[in-house]
This record gives structure tokens, C-alpha cells and sequence, in this order.
């Protein structure tokens, strides 16, 4: 693996600890739908950063599920961690969309344990993938 691949992967799994962290921040705020909304993008980009960590560069999608399955090709380990993840895939669309929640809208739709939930996900998800990454690439 190339140390542009391993910057690569640092770059996301930031990102996945910044979201993570705003998470966090939004869930004081009852922001709930959000909180988990942000929950499922932190668990993503760390999958994401795992997959750029090993050189791959058609990383896309955006279910937790497709992209522990892409892992396992580099990583069986990931199958330990695909349960938990993949309940994160449901705050993909219906945190944010009203057409999907008919007769509801998300603001109103999820409440402060699904944030909780979400954000213990996200960083079980999160501390994994740190576990599975390459050690960081040497400074350029």
C-alpha cells in the first residue's frame, strides 16, 4: 500500500470523527433526526477510509453493508463488525427526506434514544475500522 493511500485513509476517518463529534454536538440539541443522519455518514466514511487505506479507488455507495462487504475482500474481519453496522444503513434517507415518512417528517419522526443508538453504533463502527487501518503513512 502506497503512503498516498494511507494519507488517504487518514483523511476519512477524521472526517468520520468530525461528523461523529457534531453528532454529538447536535444531540444536546435534540436534533435527532441529524444526530442520526450524521451517525450513519461517520460510520460510511470510515468504511470509506479503511477502503482507500488499502489503495482502492472506486470507493462509492453509501450502504454500510456494500462497503463491509468490499472490506472483507481486503479484511475478513469485517464480517465481526457488518451486524452492527448495517443498522445505521436505515438513517441513510429517512432522516432527511418527508416523502418517505408519510404523513411525518424527520425532525418530528426520531426521538433521543435512535440518536444514542445511532451514536454508539457510529463509534464501535469508527474504533474498528482504527483497529483494521494500516499504520499511518510516513510524513511526505
Amino acid at each position: 500500500m502506497s503512503p498516498d493511500a494511507s494519507r488517504e485513509g487518514l483523511r476519512w476517518i477524521a472526517q468520520a470523527e468530525r461528523d461523529l463529534a457534531d453528532a454529538t454536538y447536535l444531540q444536546e440539541g435534540g436534533r435527532h433526526n441529524l444526530v442520526c443522519f450524521l451517525g450513519q455518514q461517520a460510520g460510511e466514511k470510515a468504511l470509506k477510509a479503511f477502503l482507500y487505506a488499502q489503495g482502492a479507488e472506486d470507493v462509492w455507495g453509501h450502504s454500510l453493508a456494500d462497503l463491509c462487504e468490499d472490506a472483507k475482500v481486503f479484511n475478513g474481519m469485517f464480517e465481526a463488525i457488518k451486524s452492527l453496522a448495517i443498522l445505521l444503513d436505515k438513517y441513510h434517507d429517512l432522516t432527511r427526506y418527508p416523502h418517505l415518512l408519510p404523513g411525518g417528517i424527520p425532525s418530528e419522526a426520531y426521538d433521543r434514544e435512535d440518536g444514542e443508538r445511532a451514536i454508539y453504533i457510529a463509534e464501535e463502527v469508527i474504533s474498528f475500522v482504527k483497529v483494521q487501518m494500516p499504520a499511518q503513512a510516513p510524513p511526505a
